[in-house]
């Protein structure tokens, strides 16, 4: 391997397994093509996997099931990192990811601020749907998240068992942090945030 192949393959590794990434991250060593020719090389030996366009992971393997996906979480910091946008759980996986559903979705959505995206890993697809900058408004925040969890599971059935549950699972900071944010929501899901809020009972 020549020089820039070298010290490619040693950020790589640096990571380690499960390592997610795109060309961006080697753009100090040198031009775009060449880094794609070298990821292109790497990947055709099996040292690295190609995911999608542009993306691509160190994978991890097991010795019962093999080369395993990577996590959800790692392929979004990875979309974040190469285009500079900002990314926001949305559906069923909000949900999910607030401990409102069991199982994470076969398809997983974000709301971004960049260019819309889709992404088909084995059975998995990840979407990235760009929205309204009032969607993105608190992005990163959890008052965005539970803003898409509740949502996705529509007035009627944020009942009180789900509001019981954010209680619990949301801590002090937090819950401050909805009623700064609650201009951002619907009026229903704003009534729900306060209530959550609320340092005694439902």
């Amino acid at each position: 391997m020549n020089s820039i192949d070298n010290k490619v393959v040693s950020i790589i590794y640096g990571h380690g397994r499960g390592f997610v990434f795109t060309p961006i991250i080697f753009s100090s060593l040198g031009n775009p093509r060449v880094i794609g020719t070298v990821l292109t090389r790497l990947s055709r030996k099996g040292t690295i996997r190609r995911l999608a366009r542009g993306l691509y992971d160190y994978p991890r393997k097991d010795d019962e099931f093999g080369i395993l996906s990577p996590s959800i979480d790692d392929i979004a910091q990875a979309l974040k990192g190469r285009d500079a946008t900002r990314l926001q759980p949305s559906g069923a996986y909000a949900a999910n990811l607030l401990g409102l559903s069991d199982q994470v979705p076969m398809k997983v959505l974000f709301l971004t601020d960049g260019p819309s995206k889709h992404i088909q890993l084995d059975k998995q697809e990840i979407i990235l749907k760009r929205t309204t900058p009032r969607n993105m408004a608190t992005a990163g925040r959890i008052s965005g998240l539970v803003t898409q969890a509740l949502r996705h599971l529509s007035q009627k059935h944020a009942d009180q068992s789900v509001i019981k549950k954010l209680k619990r699972r949301i801590s002090d900071d937090d819950k401050k942090q909805l009623i700064k944010d609650l201009k951002y929501a619907p009026a229903w899901i704003a009534d729900i945030m306060r209530n959550i809020a609320k340092p005694n009972g439902v």
